[in-house]
């Protein structure tokens, strides 16, 4: 039996006209989305005015609406999975998915995440290719110990968070030592350390949220397994994504010695799926 994983992007995989036809043909959840946000999504996606969509604050709305509204028209075809699965922001539409959370309630988590997010200036975050979990983490250790590991993506794909001064000497270091430096389109040191003041203002907004058991299981960012079926646990688990690495490597790791893996991509680009098959090969 063929196991079917869906897959929801996250920060990163956004584009001005993101989204094209569904804003207009689930015009109702639009709406829904537009009274929480107080603006409207559709003219972010669409036209980018400003270049809000690449700003934090609205990008993880703007995502988390737009694979909200790709999942509904993938769903009209397609039977449930026996997985969710989210990177980063994208976990949220697994929660969302999944039972755990209506999609007004999931985005104004996500709307408060992104507000938070944004808080910390000075910081970014920077993928390095070609270099093993190891060689990253000793590089580190040598030269850079105000920098932490964010992402483990594939085998040899890595994503750093740290201070922009910081991350602009390391760029040299892992170029020096044969590996592609790329700084990333991000508004601070996502996954870290960084992150944890931003974590405990999270955890207390999300504190008195009304949480389900999933229907179908998640698989956590923080733990690379599914989420727990109480309530202080997921919350935990929404919290800590926040300043600790995103294990998605591990994530497909613990889905493919479940059996044979369907993966499907919900939500713009091609992003995840690119990830899975540098993976698989």
């Amino acid at each position: 039996m063929t196991l079917k994983t869906i897959m929801f992007p996250g920060q990163g995989s956004q584009y001005a006209g993101m989204g094209g036809a569904l804003f207009t043909e689930f015009a109702d959840i639009v709406a829904k989305a537009n009274t929480v946000l107080g603006y409207n999504v559709a003219e972010i996606c669409l036209h980018n005015p400003d270049n809000k969509l690449n700003l934090t604050s609205y990008t993880q709305p703007a995502l988390y609406v737009v694979n909200y509204l790709h999942l509904q028209k993938h769903l009209q075809e397609h039977k449930t999975p026996d997985y969710y699965i989210g990177h980063s922001l994208g976990e949220f539409n697994a929660l969302n998915a999944a039972g755990v959370f209506d999609f007004e309630t999931g985005l104004k988590i996500v709307q408060k995440r992104g507000e938070l997010m944004f808080s910390i200036p000075g910081t970014g975050m920077a993928a390095i290719v070609g270099a093993e979990y190891k060689e990253v983490k000793e590089i580190l250790q040598q030269h850079f110990t105000d920098i932490d590991i964010a992402n483990v993506n594939t085998p040899a794909q890595l994503v750093i968070s740290g201070p922009l001064t910081s991350l602009d000497k390391a760029a040299d270091v892992f170029e020096e030592e044969g590996f592609v430096y790329i700084p990333l389109k991000v508004s601070g040191a996502f996954h870290s350390r960084y992150m944890t003041s931003v974590k405990i203002q999270f955890e207390q907004f999300i504190s008195q949220t009304k949480v389900n058991a999933c229907k179908i299981p998640v698989l956590s960012n923080y733990t690379a397994s599914p989420y727990p079926d109480d309530a202080q646990g997921i919350l935990k688990n929404m919290a800590n994504q926040l300043d600790n690495r995103v294990k998605w490597l591990q994530s497909i790791e613990y889905l493919t010695y479940q059996g044979e893996c369907d993966f499907v991509e919900i939500g713009p680009g091609e992003v995840l799926t690119n990830i899975l098959k540098k993976i698989k090969s």
